[in-house]
Parts: C-alpha cells; sequence; structure tokens
C-alpha cells in the first residue's frame, strides 16, 4: 500500500493528452506522462484495503503485485518498484500503453470514489527502468540444449519466447510478416503504441538476449509445420485469431470494402516506410467513410481515418448504446461495459447504434458508393427491424470491424489435423494441443482477446513447455524472478 491517509489526501491525476487540433497532424504518440514527483503521490493514494481485487482474477490477469509496486514509488524505490513489476508482466511497456486497465475497475478505492490511477503509474516504471538503464538484456548462464520454434510474434509468442529464453532453452520465432510484433505491430496504430521507439526497442534487447527471429516465414503455408516438429524439440503455436468476420449481404464484391486490418496494417507499415504498391493501397484522403462495427479495431479505424484527411467518417454499431455507469449486470469488481468515446471518437466522427446494414451500393465501375441501412431494437429473442427507419449512407471507402472469428483454418491446423473447438480454436489441455510436443497460447487459444491476456497465455504455456523438456516440475517462474534480482 501507498500513505495510510492518502487516497482521503489526494485526487487522481490523469495523464494529459494533446489537444485535438494538433495531435491529427501526426502519427506519434499523443499521451503526456504525469512527472515523477506526481506518480508518487499517486502511488501514497493506494489504500490498505486487505483484499487487493486489483490483481485479482477480476482484475490484473497477468497478476501484477500492484500495491507492492504502487508502495515502492511512493517511498521513491523506484527500481523496486521496476523489479517488482518485471516479475509478473514481460512487457509493461505495452500494457501501459494500451491495456483497458481492469486493475483500476477492481480497485476497492474506486467503489467511492476515483480508482488508484494503476495504468499510469506502470507506464512510469518501466519508461523510468528504459531512462535509468535498469531494463538491459537478461542473458541465461546457462543453456539447456533444448530448442523451441514458437511460431507468432504477438505479444503471446513474445511472452513465451522470452520465459523459454530465461529458463536456458534456444528460441527461434517465426513470423510471416516483414516486421516482428503481430498485433502490437500491425493493428494497434503508432499514436497508441510507437513501433520504433517502443515495439522494436524491445525486439533488439530481445535479440541481445539471444532469442532468433525469422521474418517472412509464413508457417503451414511456406514452410511446412512438420519441419519445425524435426528440427525443434517443441513447438508453440501463437498465431492470433487473425480470422475476421464478413458482412455478407449483396455488392460485397464492390470495390473499397476492407476488412479493418488491411487497412491498419498499411497504415502502420507506411509509418515505417515500407512502400506499399499504388494499385493495392487503401487510403481515407478526401473520402466518405463508412466504419462498421463499434470496438477498439473500428476506433483504430477511425484515428487513422482522420490523419489521413477523410472527408467524412460515420461509424455504426449493430448493438445498442452501452450504459453510462455500471448496472447490476455489471457489478464491482467485474470489468463494467460502459460506454466511452476513445480518443479517436472524440477526435471527429458520427456514432449511430442499432444499426443494420443492408446492402453495399455499388456504381457501374464496381466501386462502393454507399450502404443501405435501417434501425433496428432489440428484445427478449434477438433484434427486429423497425418499419420506416430505412436510410443510405453515402462512402466511399468500408472498413470492416466486427471482430475476429478465431485463427486462420488453413496451414499449421490442417497439415497436423489439430483438434478444435466450438469456436475453432486449438484445444489444448495445459496448453498442450493434441499432438505431442506442439503447444499453443494466445488468441488462437483461447480467441479473441486483450495484449495483457496474451502475455498471461504466453508466461503459462512457457511453463507446460518448460516441464515438457526437462520432464519435471518446472521452476521457470523462480528462474525469470530472480533474473531481475539485483
Amino acid at each position: 500500500m501507498g500513505k495510510v491517509t492518502g487516497f482521503k489526501e489526494y485526487k487522481r491525476q490523469n495523464f494529459s493528452i494533446a489537444p485535438v487540433e494538433e495531435r491529427i497532424k501526426h502519427n506519434n504518440e499523443f499521451v503526456i506522462p504525469a512527472s515523477k514527483n506526481a506518480m508518487e503521490i499517486q502511488g501514497a493514494r493506494c489504500m490498505d484495503c486487505g483484499v487487493p481485487f486489483c490483481h485479482s482474477n477480476y482484475g490484473c490477469p497477468v497478476g501484477n503485485n500492484i500495491p507492492q509496486f504502487n508502495d515502492h514509488i511512493y517511498k521513491n524505490k523506484w527500481e523496486n518498484a521496476f523489479r517488482t513489476l518485471m516479475s509478473t508482466n514481460n512487457f509493461p511497456e505495452f500494457t501501459g500503453r494500451v491495456c483497458p486497465a481492469p486493475c483500476e475497475t477492481a480497485c476497492v478505492l474506486g467503489l467511492n470514489d476515483d480508482a488508484v490511477t494503476i495504468k499510469g503509474i506502470e507506464y512510469s516504471i518501466i519508461e523510468m527502468a528504459y531512462k535509468k538503464g535498469w531494463m538491459k538484456p537478461q542473458v541465461p548462464k546457462i543453456r539447456s540444449g533444448k530448442k523451441v520454434a514458437v511460431v507468432g510474434s504477438g505479444p503471446a509468442g513474445l511472452s513465451v519466447a522470452s520465459q523459454l529464453n530465461k529458463a536456458g532453452h534456444e528460441v527461434t520465432i517465426y513470423e510471416r510478416d516483414k516486421r516482428i510484433g503481430g498485433l502490437v505491430r500491425y493493428g494497434i496504430p503508432n499514436y497508441k503504441l510507437d513501433k520504433k521507439k517502443v515495439v522494436q526497442r524491445r525486439i533488439d534487447m530481445m535479440v541481445e538476449e539471444g532469442i532468433k527471429f525469422v521474418t517472412n516465414a509464413h508457417i503451414g503455408i511456406d514452410i511446412p509445420l512438420k519441419k519445425l516438429q524435426d528440427e525443434y524439440d517443441s513447438v508453440v503455436l501463437c498465431g492470433g485469431a487473425s480470422l475476421p468476420r464478413d458482412l455478407p449481404i449483396d455488392n460485397r464484391d464492390a470495390k473499397g470494402i476492407h476488412f479493418a486490418m488491411e487497412f491498419l496494417a498499411q497504415c502502420n507499415s507506411r509509418i515505417e516506410g515500407e512502400n506499399i504498391l499504388k494499385e493495392k493501397e487503401i487510403l481515407a484522403t478526401d473520402k466518405h467513410i463508412i466504419v462498421i462495427g463499434g470496438g477498439d479495431t473500428g476506433s483504430d479505424c477511425v484515428g487513422n481515418s482522420i490523419r489521413q484527411g477523410a472527408a467524412s467518417i460515420t461509424q455504426i454499431e449493430l448493438m445498442p448504446k452501452a450504459p453510462l455507469e455500471r448496472t447490476d449486470a455489471m457489478p464491482w469488481p467485474t470489468y463494467p461495459r460502459v460506454f466511452k468515446l476513445s480518443t479517436s471518437q472524440q477526435e471527429g466522427c458520427e456514432m449511430d447504434f442499432n444499426i443494420l446494414s443492408k446492402s453495399f451500393i455499388k456504381d457501374a465501375n464496381g466501386n462502393v458508393k454507399g450502404l443501405n441501412c435501417v434501425k433496428i431494437e432489440w428484445g427478449n429473442k434477438g433484434f427486429s427491424e423497425i418499419k420506416g427507419t430505412e436510410f443510405t449512407l453515402k462512402a466511399d471507402l468500408i472498413f470492416l470491424a466486427m471482430g475476429f472469428m478465431g485463427p486462420e483454418q488453413t496451414g499449421m491446423i490442417e497439415e497436423l489435423n489439430l483438434d478444435t473447438d466450438a469456436r475453432s480454436n486449438i484445444q489444448t489441455n495445459n496448453y498442450k494441443t493434441s499432438v505431442k510436443g506442439v503447444f499453443s497460447a494466445g488468441d488462437m487459444r483461447r480467441g479473441q482477446s486483450l495484449v495483457v491476456w496474451a502475455i498471461y497465455e504466453g508466461r503459462e504455456c512457457a511453463i507446460a513447455v518448460d516441464e515438457f523438456l526437462s520432464n519435471k516440475k518446472t521452476m521457470l517462474n523462480a528462474r525469470s524472478k530472480s533474473l531481475y534480482e539485483k
């Protein structure tokens, strides 16, 4: 905990953000962190709550020791806070930026006051660690002689690789794209998570730690998964849930309709200097944009479209608008599904809920020109259309951001005939697939989820892999913590 009476004496202080008119002119991060002194005061607000729900199953998936690092920074023991944080979270520089912070909605102080600014404290700790040089490559002193191939370099793949490398195994990550990072590289916009200053900074450190990376390697398509089985002692599949939900309505074949990830990946690639073929370019400049889907992915399409100078942006959602406050259906400390404008939506877009897309409109040349819609109302048995509420939206580009159906079924899953569950995710038993020596973690195993859950999955999967390789109960958790001791 922090100061005994700190929560009574100090108010919550959030990070500030750059004004809209400034931040939409660039693709850089626009969150402005608070000062060191301000964060120490925020640490003082952590109360002696008895049962800290912030790191329970309702709060932090990776189980960060939040009261401990809050207390450390309150007492100006930042290095101790860093070592406490790194004992449970491999990538706090990611979660400190893009995690929705279920730890804060489960904070006991949040019952009748503003919760402790846990996410801001986490961000401040890891950035202080880089600045002071505490965050440095951790090279294992002893190697086991075992080799592990990890397929997919998203947060789950990076996490499992980081843990297994600490345990002394030789780890190689295979990535089908040009750059390492998966979702955090190609999906999350640069203005939320800087690719060069944050993501690449950590990848470079992992290389120094001995982890090998192979890019442009599409396992199951270009390289048989069987080849990895033959060359490695174990294989871990962390390919993500990359199969997008489609919208098979009339005129779906019109040009200018794209899955959200096609657009988002291009945006990030362009920022990093990759050349994109002109005939395949997706640019929102001077165009009327419709985003179908009201979640984070749709919001990211909005933010990128604004920065590219779209003529107009409309975001529609099939579901009703969420309530503004907790209801009886979402009691504390569960994560509240309440309505909150994202920073991208605040930058300027029209939003509408309870909207059903009926058909796309295309011109004589096959280009999309609009969307026919109708308002709906929800009942106990689903939704029904409201007669007389049909309307049309103008569009030059439409982005489908309606979530993901699971992992792609071609390639790895088919090649090994892996068992899958009812949702098409890889079925496992303690992260073990139906094929001996092959494991799976992250969205490919659990379905579309958060970055912090992917990190958790990678850490837990690494324990199962280490036990398989050593044929005994692992000491992986103890080993990983000891690497961050002085």
